[in-house]
């Protein structure tokens, strides 16, 4: 059996520009960090993002994304005004923010059975499924809201 090697070699000779890696007798120089103005910034890369987002996503996906937006807006301005008003019908405020929270969790279950990059994950589901799926636990969800409210 061979003798083991050491992970890493620590080798204080070596010039701060290079670094032996533990395996080969070459150098190797290091990766020296970009400059301010060098690379991708920020807004380049978002703007990249936003483009593709745009470019590739299908309309069906992207009405489902806004929906998802206003779903978080309306969990944020519900647990707001929990925090804020109060809550002094505890049962109304667990309810609206139950269904609020559970549909966001049933439309993120729908956007990902009917993406397309999806399809092979979910081979004996077609987006009429998916849907008459996430319609039926709608009303199911929102049965369950409505008689906890009383």
């Amino acid at each position: 059996m061979a003798p083991k090697k050491p992970a890493r070699v620590d080798n204080k000779a070596a010039s701060p520009a290079r670094s032996v890696s533990s395996g080969t007798a070459t150098p190797v120089p290091k990766q020296t960090q970009p400059a301010k103005g060098e690379g991708a910034s920020w807004s380049a890369v978002l703007r990249n993002l936003q483009q593709h987002y745009v470019q590739e996503t299908p309309q069906r996906t992207k009405l489902t994304d806004v929906f998802l937006v206003f779903l978080f807006c309306n969990g944020v301005v519900q647990f707001l005004y929990c925090v804020l008003a109060g809550n002094f019908p505890f049962n109304a405020f667990l309810a609206g923010f139950g269904a609020t929270v559970g549909q966001f969790v049933l439309t993120i279950s729908l956007r990902i059975q009917t993406t397309e990059s999806n399809k092979g994950n979910f081979t004996e589901v077609s987006a009429e499924r998916a849907f008459a799926d996430y319609v039926v636990c709608s009303l199911i969800l929102h049965f369950f809201c409505v008689n906890f409210i009383n």
